[in-house]
């Protein structure tokens, strides 16, 4: 009999319309990959929705808060309706990137020094030596992140906006210049290393989602051990999360630090986009796979008890 997979979308976090394009692309992938597909545009009502659907799995496409964070997830674990990707204390602690980041460093992943300070603390005066990094501990696709460059007087106003939306305590951490690479992990296997390669200050928004806003080179160009370190410690860092099925793991790589460069991890996303031009599928489709084949796959994975 065939699937029914409702491929769970939009949501209202600030990735609201990346989730709708990421929602978009998954559902027509599933449908030409022969599976039964409803879209589902989720708000607060979800669980009733969700009851009335009967779907046999919920695909998540879902980014940002409440869809990433392990609260979809506790919602589907009730409902005993077999999602993707990673269950809810993955889910959880990977969205918070203070609390990820002390368990990727009792694992042995090398992590950037960094401080947690209220918003109001941040704007005052500089916590950190810049340059330094400031973000929200738990906030997607590079929302309310600055770069404070070194010969920066003052730390960004712009965290005291009033419309401001991304928590009211920040993370600053320590700012590693050089190369921004990643690596999916794909159930128990590394997939390509992508170095990503932008004009823009840094990976931001604009860069990410606007054509033309950077390039991915995959395979990335890095020496063969520095290649396989990235794929280890994606690994590992899927691994001491607890995620499930796919994530992908964020990496800065300063090739100018000594004779191996200095690699840390910045984070692991539980979601990772999943348009067709999307990182995920780029190194699923240079390992092998193809996008319906991708998203079969996390479909066929897909369980509770996560």
């Amino acid at each position: 009999m065939t699937k029914h997979v409702a491929v769970l979308m939009g949501g209202w976090s600030n990735e609201r319309p990346v989730s709708l394009k990421s929602g978009a692309g998954c559902a027509a992938a599933l449908r030409r990959a022969g599976y039964q597909v409803t879209e589902v545009d989720v708000d607060r009502n979800i669980a009733n929705m969700l009851v009335e659907l009967k779907p046999d799995v919920a695909f998540n496409a879902l980014h940002g808060p409440f869809g990433e964070s392990g609260m979809i997830q506790g919602v589907l674990e009730l409902l005993e309706i077999p999602y993707t990707h990673s269950g809810v204390m993955a889910s959880a602690l990977a969205m918070n990137k203070h609390q990820a980041k002390i368990v990727m460093k009792a694992a042995g992943i090398p992590v950037t020094d960094h401080v947690i300070v209220p918003r109001s603390e941040a704007a005052r005066a500089h916590v950190m030596a810049p340059p330094y990094v400031m973000k929200p501990i738990a906030d997607g696709s590079s929302f309310g992140v600055f770069i404070v460059k070194g010969d920066t007087s003052h730390p960004p106003q712009e965290i005291l906006r009033e419309n401001w939306n991304s928590g009211e305590e920040l993370m600053v951490e320590r700012y590693i210049p050089g190369r921004e690479l990643t690596c999916a992990v794909m159930g128990d296997v590394a997939l390509g290393v992508t170095e990503i390669v932008t004009d823009a200050a840094f990976y931001d928004y604009e860069a990410k989602y606007s054509k033309g806003g950077s390039v991915h080179v995959i395979p990335a160009q890095l020496k063969p051990k520095i290649y396989d370190k990235v794929q280890k410690l994606s690994l590992a860092a899927h691994a001491a999360l607890g995620c499930r099925g796919v994530t992908r793991c964020d990496f800065r790589y300063n090739d100018a630090a000594g004779e191996d460069g200095e690699l840390v991890c910045l984070e692991i996303n539980t979601q990772p986009g999943m348009t067709e031009t999307s990182l995920v599928p780029e190194q699923a489709l240079h390992a092998g796979h193809s996008y319906e084949e991708l998203v079969a796959w996390m479909v066929e994975d897909a369980s509770c008890n996560r």
